[in-house]
């Protein structure tokens, strides 16, 4: 079950789209401020100028009332862009804030799982030193480095010796065998037949275990 804790310190979740709809109003705002000093400038007034004659009566060459609504309007939108942009500034860095942790935690949880899987692949007996072209362990999609740990009824639990693989491959001519190997930190399988080719052996391939086995030529 998933559960939201409720937030009542301000700091809810905000997404892009919050930000984008706050700089949409901040360009209402902006287009409006502009359109009421178009007003003003028509008139030749701008926010300053005054609205009387020399005599202290209201000027007759102007729209006195029109001009103190734009003014009084430009005032208050002033006021209201200076807010916007304060929110648009807390809202990037409430975005910014939760998408470093999100990375942080997407992060944490990769290296959680990779450490699961190392913890639970099983250790490798032996290590493929070299494949050749054509042969069938390469068919098979055997790669050099790869670290097997099974080779059709051999493991990690019962391996001794390349004598073992050696034994195996003897008796599997012909039919395919199941081998699991570690590759780049995965598990991947492939199926593997045993059977003469143009090479050397039965598989073209060399695995390695310490102490290095000189068997190598004789049935791999």
């Amino acid at each position: 079950m998933k559960m939201t804790e409720e937030n009542n310190d301000g700091n809810s979740t905000i997404t892009m789209e919050d930000v984008q709809s706050l700089i949409k109003k901040k360009d209402t705002i902006e287009e409006q401020i502009k359109a009421y000093y178009d007003v003003l400038e028509d008139q030749e007034v701008g926010m300053e100028g005054p609205l009387v004659d020399a005599e202290g009566f209201p000027r007759a060459d102007v729209n006195v009332y029109q001009i103190r609504t734009a003014r009084h309007t430009i005032s208050c939108l002033q006021n209201d862009h200076k807010a916007i942009m304060v929110e648009i500034e807390e809202a990037l860095h409430r975005l910014h804030a939760l998408e470093k942790a999100k990375r942080e935690q997407d992060q944490a949880e990769s290296q959680t799982e990779s450490m699961e899987q190392e913890v639970t692949l099983p250790s490798p007996f032996a290590r493929v030193d070299a494949v050749s072209q054509g042969s069938p362990a390469c068919q098979a999609g055997l790669q050099i480095s790869d670290e097997i740990i099974a080779f059709g009824s051999i493991n990690t639990g019962n391996f001794q010796n390349l004598q073992n693989i050696a034994s195996v491959v003897q008796h599997s001519e012909g039919r395919p065998l199941n081998v699991t190997v570690i590759r780049n930190g995965q598990k991947t399988q492939m199926g593997l037949t045993p059977q003469r080719w143009s090479g050397r052996g039965l598989l073209g391939s060399v695995p390695r275990h310490n102490p290095i086995s000189e068997l190598y030529g004789q049935f791999l």
